[in-house]
């Protein structure tokens, strides 16, 4: 009987002590929990605008962005693939050099894990101490106009948390944020209204095509395409319903810009009545065929009156010269063409050729010597807009 009675005892003091044990990994867990924890999350979206990514998150406590990895937290934006879900890249809030504003890092992932980080251009915003509105281009990253998925990563190092440090995600589940080609539908006004030229202090040209849309613009396009070089497209407006209907589409979706070359390619330096019919025509065939609202204005061969400037402006266009002139048009040969270009651009070039209002096999030809030979030496192709600083409206 005693035999029985010793063998409770020791069963119920191991089974005590199983008790003090539970008690204890408890008390820990407890103690862990009421520690230091990553900033909860509570909103958080990521939209287009444009050809801007807009990610916006509140947090449930004050923060610094500035000092967010510099310290043991941070906060980052996880790139999902919208198949499959498995990570492709990691955009985290990290200090500038200076410690005093932050910066976007981008890190690439694969089946190695994170790439080095590297700086994307960005701007932030904030309305009140825990929340922060981050503004990006994916072209940064050459992230592409496609579906993808996405979550907000707030995140805890300490001894505590292990070496993957705390986390939390939001939402818990990746969210699917619909992206695609954005697609101006018009541009605003600003600044001079007669411009020759862009800032001279920018390594930039922009090329511009008279005349069309023509049978040849395609080609134009093919090669600016494979270059991947934007340009301006001055258009005569009663070519558009003919030649624009696929092409125009074409030059928006592949970021380049159409502007005002009136109706039937008319003198217009006079102004009046027949010269505001002349611009009005030619912008309402543009913007009803493509929905693009024109901002810019070329006069045929460049004939221009204060009177005609007065009158595109108030219509809420620039007038658009140039300071590089290869009279492409007459003909002149390819080789002339070239050496004329690459001989005259300098930083803000606005370069005038023609793709459309006869045979544009020269201007063809010569431009891809051109983009080659400029690129080598260093120049950025953009559009007018950019050239100017031209705010776009997308839809």
């Amino acid at each position: 009987m005693m035999h029985n009675r010793s063998r409770w005892a020791v069963g119920v003091c191991a089974l005590l002590g199983v008790v003090v044990a539970i008690a204890i990994v408890v008390e820990s867990a407890g103690a862990a929990a009421s520690g230091p924890q990553p900033f909860a999350i509570t909103k958080a979206s990521l939209t287009q605008d444009g050809t801007q990514l807009v990610w916006h998150v509140n947090l449930g406590h004050p923060f610094a962005p500035a000092k967010l990895k510099s310290g043991r937290r941070s906060l980052c934006l996880l790139i999902e693939r919208a198949k499959g879900g498995s990570v492709s890249g990691v955009l985290c809030v990290d200090p500038s050099k200076d410690g005093k504003s932050p910066q976007l890092d981008y890190q690439h992932v694969s089946a190695k894990g994170r790439g080095p980080a590297r700086k994307i251009g960005a701007t932030f915003s904030r309305t009140s101490a825990k929340d922060l509105t981050v503004r990006f281009g994916p072209a940064g990253f050459k992230l592409p106009w496609a579906p993808m998925r996405w979550q907000t990563l707030s995140t805890l190092t300490s001894k505590a948390c292990g070496p993957n440090g705390c986390n939390v995600r939001f939402p818990a589940q990746p969210s699917l944020a619909k992206l695609h080609s954005p697609v101006p539908v018009g541009c605003v006004a600003s600044g001079s209204s007669f411009v020759t030229n862009g800032s001279r202090s920018k390594h930039e040209v922009a090329f511009t095509f008279d005349d069309g849309p023509w049978p040849d613009t395609p080609q134009f396009l093919d090669i600016l395409e494979r270059e991947h070089v934007p340009a301006t497209f001055f258009q005569i407006g009663e070519q558009v319903g003919t030649y624009g209907p696929a092409v125009d589409k074409r030059m928006l979706a592949d970021g380049d810009i159409i502007g005002d070359h009136t109706w039937n390619h008319a003198d217009v330096a006079g102004d009046g009545a027949f010269g505001a019919s002349e611009i009005s025509r030619a912008a309402s065939a543009i913007q009803g065929l493509t929905g693009f609202k024109p901002c810019l204005f070329r006069a045929p061969g460049g004939a221009v009156s204060s009177a005609l400037i007065s009158e595109a402006r108030n219509m809420g266009l620039l007038t658009i010269q140039w300071d590089v002139d290869p009279r492409d048009w007459a003909r002149p040969g390819t080789d002339a063409i070239y050496s004329n270009v690459v001989d005259h651009a300098q930083n803000g070039s606005i370069i005038i050729q023609h793709d459309g209002g006869g045979d544009r096999s020269e201007t063809l030809a010569a431009l891809p010597r051109e983009i080659a030979t400029l690129r080598s030496r260093g120049y950025t192709f953009v559009t007018i807009p950019q050239l100017l600083g031209l705010k776009l409206i997308y839809k």
